[in-house]
């Protein structure tokens, strides 16, 4: 997301960073050129307007035109600007009052209401909590036993709907069922529409009436840009919303929506939907994203990722191998099996300060499929073969290939590539003195 936004806005900085002092014709020269930047990426014409006067405000000032760096002060007013807009910081779900708690998802036709239902209930439980999944959508084939399959998946239980009966009747009797199913809290999987029309208000309106849920979170297409924005319009007004989920943020390389539904519905955005998986599910931080948009990267979420993945006894034992040089191919299988739990390699590339302005970087898609296929060919070896590498001959390469449905050539890349990791890690042994003291390093990080 923001992919477009963050080049146009990368290339007007660039320019204003060559005047050594900044007038008002510089300003005014660069504001026009992110004002056009906003427009393309979708932004509400209003909402564009609006930000580019209180920048224009704010970067004439003192502060700005006397400083030793004043491009740098117009960034840093930019990016102040940007997270206010989007909403100033991370607005937490509300996971206080008496269980069980009740979370009411809506939204148009596909959105993506039913998975992102599952998504938030896997989220819940990964926070100790025991959510119980209600599918209230009647309209739509199949949605029922599609919520069903979804909270197998993830191991989480799902009220037995009848699709026969009112939508309304179903989210009552899933209150008792929550209950006997030890949930603390509720998430309903209401109807959409393929455009907003008053049977659905009426109904979503009086469910919200009878449940008064917790949060009444509506799920929004980011692709479809300004649409986005006018059904998050739509139903705040009739609904009172307390959130917004975005969803394909992956597949908006505009992202006008995130950009405007702030300001225009005063409803913030919670959660981000960024992947097709069960866990591409992440909490929406305003100033981490406008980080992001300017080149900055994300750090922080970069660390919280790893954070969630990192296996501390796991790490230890690794520490230990590498002490020894017992640094193995199942060891190296875990490691790809772990830098996957991370998100897609160029997700985690874009995290990285100024990494989105190198052309490098730019031009380099990673193949996740490569990801796979070096798991699938250490899958097809024996014990004694992950154990040492050293025993691997070309009959047995050939075997391995075939196994694992590849060619000679990639297993002698997959062989290569893990004799230089080994020869890497042997290295950093060698650094800051005995491998004793690196492998205590190791083990505490």
């Amino acid at each position: 997301m923001f992919d477009n936004l963050s080049d146009r806005l990368s290339e007007t900085f660039k320019r204003l960073k060559g005047h050594g002092k900044l007038s008002e014709s510089n300003i005014a020269d660069a504001l026009r050129e992110v004002r056009l930047a906003l427009l393309e990426a979708d932004v509400h014409y209003k909402v564009a307007k609006d930000f580019i006067e209180r920048v224009r405000t704010r970067a004439v000032g003192q502060e700005v035109m006397k400083s030793l760096t004043p491009a740098q002060q117009v960034i840093k007013i930019v990016n102040d600007e940007l997270t206010a807009l989007m909403g100033g910081q991370a607005q937490p779900l509300s996971l206080t009052g008496r269980p069980p708690l009740v979370y009411m998802m809506v939204g148009l036709q596909g959105s993506g209401k039913t998975t992102t239902s599952a998504k938030l209930a896997l989220e819940l439980r990964k926070r100790g909590r025991h959510p119980y999944l209600v599918p209230a959508d009647v309209q739509r084939p199949a949605a029922i036993e599609q919520l069903k399959r979804l909270g197998s998946q993830i191991q989480v239980p799902v009220f037995d709907s009848d699709p026969g009966k009112n939508p309304v009747d179903i989210c009552m009797q899933a209150l008792s069922g929550a209950s006997r199913a030890s949930a603390d809290v509720i998430i309903l999987d209401t109807a959409g529409r393929l455009h907003v029309d008053e049977p659905l208000m009426a109904e979503l309106q009086t469910i919200r009436s009878r449940l008064n849920p917790q949060e009444v979170l509506l799920v929004a297409d980011a692709m479809t840009g300004q649409d986005a924005v006018n059904v998050a319009k739509a139903f705040h007004e009739r609904l009172k919303l307390s959130g917004v989920v975005l969803t394909k943020v992956e597949g908006d390389a505009r992202g006008g929506a995130a950009l405007s539904i702030k300001a225009v519905t005063e409803v913030p955005i919670k959660l981000l939907g960024v992947g097709e998986k069960l866990d591409a599910l992440e909490v929406f931080h305003p100033e981490r994203m406008a980080g992001r948009i300017l080149g900055m990267g994300d750090v922080l979420s970069l660390v919280e990722k790893a954070q969630e993945s990192y296996d501390q006894d796991k790490a230890k034992e690794m520490a230990r191998k590498l002490a020894k040089n017992e640094f193995t191919l199942e060891d190296f299988r875990e490691q790809l099996a772990q830098l996957k739990k991370l998100g897609s390699l160029e997700s985690i590339l874009k995290m990285l300060p100024g990494a989105g302005k190198l052309k490098q970087i730019k031009d380099f898609k990673p193949e996740e499929k490569e990801l796979k296929r070096s798991e699938a060919i250490i899958g097809s070896m024996t014990p004694a073969e992950r154990a040492n590498a050293g025993i691997i001959n070309a009959s047995r390469r050939k075997r391995i290939a075939a196994g694992s449905g590849t060619t000679v050539a990639d297993v002698n890349r997959l062989l290569k590539n893990f004799a230089e990791a080994r020869k890497m890690m042997k290295s950093m042994t060698r650094l800051g003195g005995s491998k004793k003291k690196l492998a205590r390093l190791l083990a505490s990080r």
